[in-house]
């Protein structure tokens, strides 16, 4: 049961040729040409879990040896989203209504930061070893592809910050802050008073370090401190930008995230909203959920853009970088195999394997599944005093 499965499920991959070992020494071939990659099942996975699950039952038995490949792991996962079942596609919710009324609960101050330390506070050491010297943690901008993912990155911080039209002496919250470049690069290019917000202490501690080193204690601060709760301590911003964060805040909390930046944001105020988005608004799938990102929600396009107008709050401009954050993670991809050593002295082969596979899987998502990103720029209330052409962006 479990080839008749395998076979049915090969055989929708396309033209490409490929091959497989199967548990018990069977060899299969398809496609007309030299296999360009092969597929190896050291062990069988039972049919009721793929059929149950796929990603996590796929996902988990690559984590755990009983899948290995022979070709480009990313480009394999390429080809294996041309099977129509939900390998590393999320779930979704289909329909308007749906857009309009969540129907998912909303998480906690408390289950939320636990789910985001989970993720970041794995060690400034083990981020280091494959991010840039910025440690920025989200999608960069290539102006070329020669580009070095430090310059990439930079341009990317540059880029977002000639959105929000910053003028010196203004405030600047950056809701998900990381590990605080973003912040420390306004105060120094545009003279704003910067404040960070994270969840992860990891983070904390590092931000606060390199703004002590940039001499702008008086100037750039970061709080260990979730965005709801500055809300109720009250106090505005001219400016607000988020990259990378709304991602962990999950459905049902998508209104309150813009109520609070309606709270904490001056009139005539400009935010930029820096987030993953899919086609279809829905979870993320349930591999990721379980070993990546606990709570992660990957919002529609559309269910942002819909919540817009219920805070007076007028959209400006949408922008796709889906490319882009393919590039990136390749990027990253390529530093964590050079740095194995090293992660290898801390973590065991079976996290290891699961972060190669989160990497290149993520790769193939953003180049072939129709996973995008976005930047949306949006003003409260209407601003006239913006720049009316995008030339600003470029010079």
């Amino acid at each position: 049961m479990e080839k008749m499965l395998l076979q049915k499920l090969s055989h929708k991959i396309g033209d490409t040729s490929f091959a497989i070992d199967l548990w018990d020494g069977t060899k299969v071939n398809y496609g007309q040409r030299e296999p360009a990659f092969k597929i190896i099942f050291k062990e069988k996975i039972p049919k009721a879990r793929i059929l149950r699950d796929p990603s996590l039952a796929f996902g988990e038995a690559y984590m755990d040896g009983n899948i290995d490949f022979e070709g480009n792991l990313q480009e394999i996962i390429e080809d294996i989203f041309k099977i129509n079942i939900p390998f590393f596609r999320k779930k979704e919710f289909r329909g308007v209504r749906k857009v309009i009324a969540p129907e998912n609960r909303s998480t906690s101050l408390r289950k939320q930061q636990k789910e985001v330390q989970y993720h970041y506070d794995l060690g400034n050491d083990f981020y280091g070893l494959w991010l840039d010297d910025t440690m920025s943690y989200s999608c960069a901008y290539f102006c070329s592809p020669e580009d070095s993912l430090y310059k990439a990155q930079l341009q990317k911080i540059d880029y977002t910050l000639k959105k929000l039209n910053l003028r010196p002496g203004e405030s600047l919250l950056d809701i998900g802050s990381g590990w605080g470049w973003l912040i420390i690069r306004a105060a120094q290019q545009y003279g704003v008073k910067a404040l960070g917000l994270t969840l992860s202490e990891e983070q904390y501690v590092k931000t606060k370090q390199r703004i002590e080193e940039h001499g702008l204690s008086g100037q750039v601060d970061v709080k260990l401190m979730d965005y709801r709760k500055l809300a109720e301590i009250g106090g505005q911003f001219d400016k607000i930008v988020s990259v990378g964060m709304v991602e962990h805040v999950g459905r049902a909390n998508l209104p309150t995230y813009m109520e609070t930046v309606n709270r904490l944001l001056a009139p005539g105020g400009v935010s930029v909203l820096h987030c993953i988005t899919g086609q279809i608004e829905g979870s993320c799938n349930s591999w990721i959920r379980k070993h990546i990102f606990p709570g992660g929600y990957i919002p529609s396009i559309r269910e942002l853009v819909w919540l817009l107008p219920e805070y007076d709050f007028h959209l400006l401009d949408v922008e796709s970088l889906r490319l882009h954050y393919a590039k990136t993670l390749e990027h990253w991809a390529k530093n964590f195999e050079d740095n194995l050593d090293s992660i290898r002295q801390k973590y065991d082969e079976r996290f290891v394997r699961m972060w190669r596979l989160y990497l290149n899987s993520c790769a193939a998502s953003f180049r072939v599944s129709g996973l995008n990103i976005h930047q949306i720029t949006f003003s409260k209330g209407i601003n006239n005093s913006l720049p009316m052409t995008k030339h600003h962006l470029y010079q």
